[in-house]
């Protein structure tokens, strides 16, 4: 489903949207901030608009998102600095986004609220109806979010839950992630070296991995009861015991400072309605997580303390501040060392019949005019012009050299050839910098019309894939389960498996069929692992696995207990009763998804669909499949039947043993009788051609049928394995 996510960055909003990658939603994120560049995950499209722009209309239109989230109390882009503006500007930015919801009005809406809107002391836990009693201007404009989401969803009835987030916590990264009590803590315990408390203060912890989870569980339901839902652990903690785990995973014991000796405070959420509704949640342990908090912050103290990113080592750190001082005396100590040779050239070069006319400092300046342009190349002149007046003095004094006119021209001739070739060079630089800047802002031009046309290409190919290409569409799984038609109506069971293990990419799928309101018994299965549990079960004992079909949910096994298949999904009759349960075993990870139980749903449905053509038909052509006034199959039924068990037997998908009956001479209706009080319900006695009584025992190796063969023996009905059937 499309879901459009609107916050600033932080931890929460990112780890939410990992979390909604890995469940294979199409993610929309509109950051509430014009140049954003702060760090998110990667979503399909991102919006980088305020909340009061006039385009939260056309970006809902463009979305038609199946579900919004709203971070609200956590939104990062709102500083609650000056908490009196930024109220103000929190309720403007949630009208115009409620706004644009409601101009579409599809699909469903969270806003997530805090429990900071309830500010007093609370003797029992909070629920949903409790009302509030916020104290800061924060709060005030949280209870009023709140308010305002009841408004739009009362008079525009649309689908609009408010989440209450109780004291949330996480491992901070860098020390703007310090905003919660727990890492408060931490920080003044290191910065300060002590810890300050308020004496009578209880609270509830949430984890941010937990939320994270239920967030998305209340989020993708498909009803709902209640439009508010506290999501809470309920554990209540008082705020010296936190102090006390602080100090235990900091290793040393710190002064506690108390403060608030007034009246008490305790606010602590009720998680009963969530709980009640979607399940019993699975919180982390608070004290684990401290130590982990604690450990990680002790770990990059330095990093809280300072607020600086993780240092470098000191070599690079030096080479970085170092660096441009570095670069730009390369050029002088390159313009020294080479005036050394050419010095040398020059002295070699005076009184030479070939190179007495050959200039070498004017060659000197001018390589570090090309080189350099005029910078250099009046460092270079300067220095050529103090060897050329050292290398005079050895034969005059320096009087006689500086009232020398050849010198001043000379030194003309060097300082003007040297500048005309820099400032040139320097040009010529500007020039190809300017055209390298043009090009590369048509570059980006040009890299932003490809986003915009790839962006548009992404759209359509993934639109093109879920209505034409993708394999679990819903047009796909039909056209897969409607081949159930062609089977007889005694095969579509057996051939459900096989292809229910196709549909969900397993090797190993069972189905049972219901025996009564205790027994579920093994009808076809696709392999070994997937007949483990045995051809009886009692459902009803699976714990979680059978409370979780009774609310006609699908079983997902996150906990990886051995002891039950990774997903499961029972099957009602139209009278609300339960007639088969499908079983998972061997599945990916990934695919253990909302998204793949939902599709598992749709599946079962269309299976289910089969299954009832196929038993309606039997019914009706009971009276020509039995023999009238037995339990015994005419020979033409019973051989359908066998050759459907046996056809199933040879592709693996069940077990079963024919077992020929020694009752020549007596009445078969009678024999029948008496022998099918001493079967199971998916055991069945028939006749075939030759005229011999036989019974078919269905998920029945000949070990088993051992059993059923002593049973007759003591009543005086004896009876052995047959193998060739055709014999």
């Amino acid at each position: 489903m499309n879901v459009l996510l609107i916050g600033g960055a932080g931890s929460l909003i990112n780890n939410l949207i990992v979390k909604l990658n890995k469940e294979g939603e199409r993610i929309y994120l509109l950051t509430g901030n014009r140049y954003s560049n702060e760090p998110y995950q990667k979503v399909f499209e991102r919006y980088n608009f305020t909340y009061d722009c006039d385009c939260i209309k056309d970006i809902y239109e463009s979305v038609a998102p199946d579900l919004t989230i709203y971070m609200g109390a956590f939104d990062n882009n709102f500083r609650w600095a000056g908490e009196e503006s930024e109220s103000v500007k929190y309720s403007a930015s949630l009208m115009n986004i409620l706004m644009g919801y409601a101009m579409i009005g599809k699909g469903k809406f969270v806003y997530l609220s805090s429990s900071e809107i309830y500010g007093t002391n609370y003797d029992n836990n909070i629920d949903e109806n409790t009302p509030a009693s916020p104290v800061t201007f924060k709060a005030m404009a949280l209870a009023q979010g709140e308010e305002l989401c009841e408004s739009y969803r009362k008079n525009r009835g649309l689908d609009i839950i408010t989440l209450r987030l109780d004291h949330l916590y996480k491992i901070p990264k860098t020390l703007k992630d310090v905003t919660d009590i727990c890492t408060r803590m931490c920080l003044q315990y290191m910065a300060e070296n002590k810890i300050s408390i308020q004496e009578k203060k209880s609270i509830s912890l949430l984890y941010e991995a937990d939320a994270i989870e239920f967030i998305y569980r209340a989020a993708s339901c498909m009803t709902h009861r209640s439009p508010i839902y506290n999501i809470s652990s309920s554990v209540e903690i008082t705020m010296g015991e936190l102090a006390q785990m602080v100090q235990d995973a900091m290793g040393e014991e710190v002064p506690v400072v108390m403060s608030g000796e007034g009246a008490k405070n305790r606010v602590v959420l009720s998680n009963n309605l969530f709980d009640s509704e979607f399940g019993n949640p699975f919180f982390c342990e608070t004290q684990g997580i401290v130590q982990k908090i604690a450990a990680h912050m002790k770990k990059y103290k330095y990093v809280f303390l300072t607020g600086e990113d993780v240092k470098e080592p000191l070599f690079r750190r030096i080479l970085k501040k170092s660096g441009w001082f570095l670069s730009s005396l390369i050029p002088f100590l390159e313009n020294l060392i080479a005036f050394i040779p050419f010095f040398m050239l020059n002295n070699r070069a005076v009184g030479s019949q070939y190179f007495a006319n050959l200039d070498f400092y004017l060659l000197y300046v001018l390589l570090f005019a090309i080189v350099y342009g005029q910078q250099q190349a009046t460092f270079s002149a300067v220095l050529a012009v103090a060897g050329y007046c050292f290398r005079q003095m050895y034969d005059r004094s320096g009087f006689e050299v500086m009232l020398d006119a050849n010198t001043y021209i000379w030194i003309a001739q060097l300082f003007i050839l040297g500048l005309v070739v820099g400032y040139m060079r320097d040009q010529i630089k500007r020039m190809k910098f300017e055209s390298e800047e043009e090009r590369d802002f048509l570059f980006n031009q040009l890299d932003d019309i490809q986003d915009i046309n790839g962006s548009n290409v992404r759209v359509k190919n993934a639109l093109e894939t879920q209505i034409i290409n993708q394999n679990d569409s819903v047009g796909k799984i039909y056209k897969i389960t409607s081949a159930l038609d062609k089977y007889n109506p005694e095969e579509v069971l057996f051939y459900a498996a096989d292809m229910l293990g196709k549909l969900v990419k397993s090797k190993d799928v069972a189905i049972y069929t219901i025996s009564n309101e205790t027994y579920a018994r093994l009808l076809s299965s696709t392999s070994k692992k997937a007949r483990m549990l045995g051809n009886s079960i009692r459902y009803t004992e699976m714990g979680e696995m059978y409370e979780t079909m009774l609310d006609r949910k699908v079983f997902i096994n996150r906990k990886m207990d051995n002891r039950y298949p990774l997903m499961a999904n029972a099957i009602y009759s139209d009278n609300g009763e339960m007639q088969m349960i499908m079983m998972i075993w061997g599945i990916p990870w990934e695919s253990m998804t909302l998204g793949q139980a939902n599709q598992l749903i749709v599946i079962s449905a269309l299976i289910q669909n089969a299954v009832l053509r196929a038993t309606r038909y039997l019914e009706i052509l009971e009276n020509q499949r039995y023999v009238e006034g037995s339990n015994m199959l005419t020979t033409d039924a019973f051989r359908t039947l066998m050759q459907a068990f046996m056809n199933a037997q040879d592709k693996g998908l069940t077990e079963c043993t024919l077992l020929s009956i020694d009752a020549a001479g007596q009445d078969y209706k009678e024999v029948s009788n008496v022998l099918v009080a001493r079967l199971r319900q998916t055991d069945y006695i028939g006749t075939l051609e030759d005229g011999r009584l036989y019974t078919l025992l269905s998920n029945s190796n000949d070990n088993d049928a051992q059993f059923v063969i002593k049973r007759f023996a003591d009543i005086g009905y004896p009876s052995h394995i047959v193998k060739d059937v055709e014999a």
